[in-house]
């Protein structure tokens, strides 16, 4: 999730724990007595041709960055839409495109050898996009230990992300904001203290066939709309896949999220964001957590081995209790999960050793807070959920 502190004074103030609060969202758990089509998100929904059908052949490189050599130094002399191949080899470096419709792609030697761009000593982001227009293409590179993020476009329409490694980049690994039309496919993202691919006041974004472990939260679409999640493999994150609606963002809604035919297992990590940020509250052992988002789909995914719970629908105030925050900072968004369709996964082993938390939430294979309107499970294998039993689809 986008940083959001909980220290006094910044973005939303925290009070000391709030018996109150605690009432509230106690309330909402003990008081618990159609189908959407996949959104088509391939290829061909982005606005440039060149990405069809997410399987990329450029032809001809307009510029090649032989080994040692500068991709910076590539792009400002490239024109709009140059294509540009990078030589194998480790460039210590961070990249800012600022034009539209470039094409970076690694290129791997004869021995096996690819291209890293790894922190030059004090870099935030390694490559950062601004180009505020149409068209970025990145392919086959490891970006590596920068302090921020790996890779963060802005504000870009039609953006393919594929065969990335984004390792150890502080918070973020893949990290499109208020962008669209995009995919980030066959993608690897470990170590990040908030989120290995996260797409954020974003729509019509497809996230698929990638690889996330050892982060705080693998995939997260945060206030969202039109995203698919699909064919990825979520392990050893404190979360596995979370689609959530937060308040005091630009976007203010959260909808149409398509979670499916993933494998999510063992997201067991400890929790370590920096204590200060929202993500920190973030409970270990989650394997899929709807939190807020309207209309969400969660469907044919294995989903095993996550110590707290396996899939979770909740409101929004919920976190905000285990941050302390107060209902009433939440007044910029409606936080309840409306209109969620929980069907046909496979579930096993979840809920076996759910944390101790300030309010009683059960461990359980399924897990819903009795929030919002629409709400339904079927067909779903498992052993466990509370509340039992959970409204079934029509």
């Amino acid at each position: 999730m986008e940083k959001i502190s909980i220290h006094a004074g910044r973005q939303i103030p925290i009070p000391r724990f709030n018996v109150t609060t605690f009432l509230f969202i106690a309330t909402i758990i003990v008081v618990i007595t159609g189908c959407k089509k996949e959104t088509d998100l391939t290829g061909k929904d982005l606005q440039n041709e060149d990405y069809k059908n997410g399987s990329i052949n450029f032809g001809k490189p307009d510029i090649v960055v032989h080994k040692n050599g500068s991709i910076q130094a590539a792009v400002n002399a490239a024109k709009p839409g140059a294509l540009i191949h990078i030589e194998a080899g480790t460039y210590s470096e961070a990249v800012t495109v600022t034009k539209n419709g470039i094409k970076l792609v690694g290129l791997t030697n004869s021995k096996g050898e690819g291209v890293i761009i790894q922190n030059p000593g004090n870099e935030g982001t390694g490559i950062t996009v601004l180009n505020r227009g149409n068209g970025f293409s990145l392919q086959n590179v490891t970006l590596q230990n920068f302090s921020e993020n790996g890779i963060k476009l802005d504000s870009v329409n039609g953006f393919y992300l594929s065969h990335i490694r984004a390792v150890n980049n502080g918070g973020y690994g893949i990290y499109p904001v208020f962008s669209s039309h995009g995919v980030i496919e066959y993608c690897t993202a470990n170590g990040h203290d908030d989120t290995g691919i996260y797409v954020g006041q974003s729509s019509d974004v497809a996230i698929r066939f990638n690889q996330v472990f050892d982060n705080v939260n693998g995939i997260e679409a945060e206030n969202a709309t039109n995203i698919s999640i699909t064919f990825n493999e979520c392990y050893n994150n404190t979360l596995g896949i979370f689609a959530d609606l937060l308040p005091g963002k630009k976007i203010t809604t959260a909808t149409n999220v398509y979670i499916a035919k993933n494998v999510v297992k063992n997201n067991n990590h400890p929790n370590f964001s920096d204590p200060t940020d929202l993500a920190a509250v973030v409970p270990s052992g989650l394997g899929i957590l709807i939190l807020g988002t309207d209309n969400a789909t969660v469907e044919r995914n294995t989903i095993t081995g996550n110590n707290f719970s396996g899939i979770v629908v909740f409101s929004t105030l919920v976190l905000g209790t285990l941050a302390g925050v107060p209902p009433d900072a939440f007044a910029d968004i409606e936080p309840n999960p409306d209109g969620a369709k929980i069907r046909n996964n496979y579930l096993a082993n979840n809920g076996q050793a759910p944390p101790s938390l300030p309010i009683p939430l059960p461990g359980v294979d399924l897990l819903w807070d009795g929030s919002g309107v629409g709400n339904c499970w079927s067909s779903n294998n498992f052993q466990s959920s509370y509340p039992s039993p959970l409204p079934a689809c029509n």
